[in-house]
């Protein structure tokens, strides 16, 4: 079988040529119409394989709008589900805008049903008409975007009948997905740091994870995640405080200040409200006073408390 990978992290994506009715993956897409009639393509393919019950269930969930999903049993089919996307009305007219409405509910349905793997053919070349070369790109986008929400698909495929299909295919998605990690790649990392005050000292945690040592609570921003809640989110995971009062102290961002990447780090201060208990990437969390903070800490967290303690931002 003809097939190319990306690794996205933790999440993958695979093209490959080949019959998307065989497919072994929690679910694979139909491309349906509003009614979800499955009289012919890929739709007629999947009914004659998988039995005439996958399309009883799709007409019992119809209609639906252009771009909306219905999931249902697959019948005799391999995969577990079917997911009818609709990317077009009873006139079989289609566009990119439906084709990606269609994805994202296609996987919306997925994430409903806790999947973790999805197969799609290439929407809308079929009956619709659209060139390969256009709905592979978009396609690849809207996969990426989802993967971005850490959802529970964290595989997806995307399956071609032909040689022409799938070499088209690839190229398509290389064009995006390779500039899109270059740029990503090797830009710098943006993270939160909390100076947490509490029973008249400053609480540091001492980490379990290289870099060892004694630190200030912090750690990544999520994506889709601002500054303030990051803050929050971590000083939680990491202490089992609330945080009060947060307020930003100043950005560090010399390279090299985290010996694994480069990365640019929001410090914030605040009170801690609750009882506190390391979390599980750290072995201790204790409340130092200002005259007890260790000499050697990770990162550049000691000079981010000496910034603090003069009472001046540097």
């Amino acid at each position: 079988m003809k097939e190319k990978i990306f690794f996205l992290g933790a999440c993958l994506i695979r093209i490959r040529k080949g019959d998307i009715t065989l497919e072994e993956t929690d679910a694979i897409v139909n491309a349906a119409n509003t009614r979800m009639e499955m009289g012919g393509g890929t739709a007629y393919a999947i009914k004659r394989r998988g039995g005439d019950s996958i399309e009883r269930e799709a007409m019992g969930k119809a209609p639906v709008g252009i771009g909306g999903a219905v999931i249902t049993g697959a019948g005799k089919l391999p995969s577990r589900h079917v997911i009818h996307a609709a990317t077009m009305d009873m006139d079989f007219v289609t566009d990119e805008k439906s084709v990606r409405l269609a994805i994202k509910n296609a996987l919306a349905e997925a994430e409903k049903a806790g999947l973790s793997s999805v197969s799609f053919p290439a929407l809308g070349c079929g009956t619709g008409r659209l060139k390969v070369e256009k709905v592979s790109a978009a396609m690849t986008e809207e996969t990426l975007v989802h993967f971005s929400i850490n959802g529970s698909v964290r595989e997806i495929r995307f399956v071609l009948f032909s040689d022409a299909d799938f070499d088209t295919f690839c190229c398509g998605a290389e064009n995006y997905i390779l500039p899109m990690v270059r740029k990503t790649f090797r830009n710098p990392i943006p993270t939160v740091d909390i100076i947490i005050e509490k029973d008249d000292g400053v609480i540091l945690v001492n980490r379990k994870n290289h870099p060892y040592g004694w630190a200030i609570p912090g750690g990544f921003v999520e994506y889709g995640e601002s500054l303030e809640d990051a803050a929050a989110r971590e000083a939680k995971e990491e202490t089992g405080l609330d945080v009060k009062n947060l307020r930003q102290f100043h950005t560090y961002s010399k390279p090299g200040r985290d010996p694994r990447h480069h990365t640019v780090s929001t410090v914030f201060t605040a009170t801690g409200e609750g009882s506190l208990q390391p979390g599980d990437d750290a072995r201790e969390a204790r409340v130092f006073t200002r005259r007890e903070f260790p000499e050697k800490m990770a990162f550049d967290h000691r000079q981010v408390l000496d910034d603090f303690l003069s009472g001046n931002e540097p």
